[in-house]
């Protein structure tokens, strides 16, 4: 978790062996729902209709994140109806937030719009792993904290979106890193899993939300970016090393 993957290509902002028994509509224990190909996949690229909206957009969780260990679809209730598929890799290793279990299953919060999607995977599907981090962005004073273990170990002003291109609020995840040789501005670019409430597409991207560098001072402490959310250099070196999955709560206030 973590690692920084190199992409060919740029997303977002950057010119971007079974389960348990009760396998819904008689689905044999770890395979896909009948035609497979037809569910979408939830990613950064992709809506998944049907999907449940995050019901407590304000708390945090103890830390937990999941790891698909194969493709496995995506449900909309412990033994519910399966709305998407899950792969292993997205940018880099796929790692995603829980919010909560019930007896074999996990929900997590997904990548793919709307914002504040959710869904719940078997727990035989997935590998567990624990992150100290949370990572905080307060719109209204423009400030950004990295905790760890609950205690601040890093706080900066920070620029957020423009009034047209709002950063969106909610509770989202760090999910993936990346270099892309054919900018500038960030040398390291981390995409979230929130979307642009007003851009559908930005830059050749999917108009995913992400955190990076500017190449000038002046954009800390202001409304500027499309919806990115851009920090100081410093800021950046830091988050480059909080494992993917780490839950990011952008407030308003």
């Amino acid at each position: 978790m973590g690692v920084v993957v190199i992409l060919a290509a740029v997303i977002g902002f950057a010119a971007l062996s079974g389960p348990p028994d009760g396998s819904p509509s008689g689905i044999a224990a770890g395979e896909l729902a009948p035609a497979a190909g037809e569910l979408p996949l939830s990613s950064t690229y992709t809506t998944v209709d049907g999907a449940p909206q995050d019901s407590a957009v304000d708390a945090k969780t103890n830390g937990l994140v999941v790891h698909p260990i194969r493709e496995t679809p995506v449900h909309d209730a412990p033994n519910g109806r399966a709305i998407a598929r899950m792969e292993t890799t997205q940018i880099g290793d796929t790692w995603l937030p829980v919010i909560g279990e019930d007896q074999g299953w996990v929900q997590v919060l997904l990548p793919s719009k709307p914002n504040g999607s959710t869904g719940w995977l078997r727990s035989q599907d997935v590998e567990r792993a624990n992150t100290p981090y949370v990572i905080n962005v307060h719109l209204e004073s423009k400030k950004l904290e990295l905790l760890r273990d609950d205690k601040v170990v890093g706080e900066w002003t920070v620029g957020i979106g423009k009034e047209s291109a709002p950063t969106p609020a909610g509770r989202t995840f760090l999910l993936g890193a990346f270099k892309d040789a054919k900018q500038s501005y960030s040398p390291v670019i981390l995409p979230l899993g929130a979307h642009s409430p007003t851009h559908d597409t930005f830059g050749g991207g999917p108009g995913t939300v992400a955190i990076h560098t500017w190449p000038t001072d002046d954009v800390y402490g202001t409304e500027t970016s499309d919806g990115c959310i851009r920090v100081p250099p410093d800021a950046l070196d830091q988050l480059t090393g909080v494992p993917l999955g780490t839950l990011v709560m952008i407030n308003e206030d």
